[in-house]
Formats: structure tokens, C-alpha cells, sequence
């Protein structure tokens, strides 16, 4: 069985048609929207090798997490009620 021939880079298959498109033909036209609505985050090599899989990297982000909430809490003050207690 023969292969069919690759289409060239820029150019339309033979069952299209460039009157076919009203607007034309525009090169990322969805781009900008799947930026924006678009939750899929690139890591660096060397943070990707750290993580075996999508669930270790969630594990490990929820831990920082709870890390930093934990830290960013106010400490709790004592009023003070102790020392008044073995002053008197």
C-alpha cells in the first residue's frame, strides 16, 4: 500500500477551498482565547525529572500550600492571663 503524498506547509488540501472561508485564512486565530482559558502549565526539565507523574506534582503543590497557610497565619498572642496568675 502506497502512502499518500504530505501536503505541503501552508497550503490547503485539494477538497478546500480559500473562497470557502468568509473571513479568510487567519494563523492562530484561537491562540490568544486558549491562552486564557487554557489551565495546562509547561515545567521546567529539571522540575519535570523531580515528578514521576501529574499526581505527585498535585501532591506536592497541595503541601506547599498547606506549608504557606500555615506560615502566613497569625501566631496566637498570649493575653497575658499566666503571668498575672503567679504575679499575685
Amino acid at each position: 500500500m502506497k502512502k499518500a503524498k504530505e501536503a505541503e506547509k501552508g497550503e490547503l488540501r485539494a477538497e478546500y477551498k480559500r473562497s470557502d472561508f468568509a473571513k479568510g485564512l487567519v494563523r492562530g486565530k484561537y491562540a490568544e482565547r486558549l491562552c486564557e482559558s487554557s489551565n495546562v502549565v509547561v515545567l521546567d526539565p529539571e522540575v519535570a525529572r523531580a515528578f514521576p507523574n501529574q499526581e505527585a506534582v498535585n501532591s506536592a503543590l497541595l503541601s506547599l500550600i498547606q506549608i504557606a497557610e500555615k506560615a502566613a497565619r497569625p501566631a496566637s498572642h498570649s493575653t497575658g492571663g499566666a503571668k498575672k496568675r503567679h504575679a499575685g
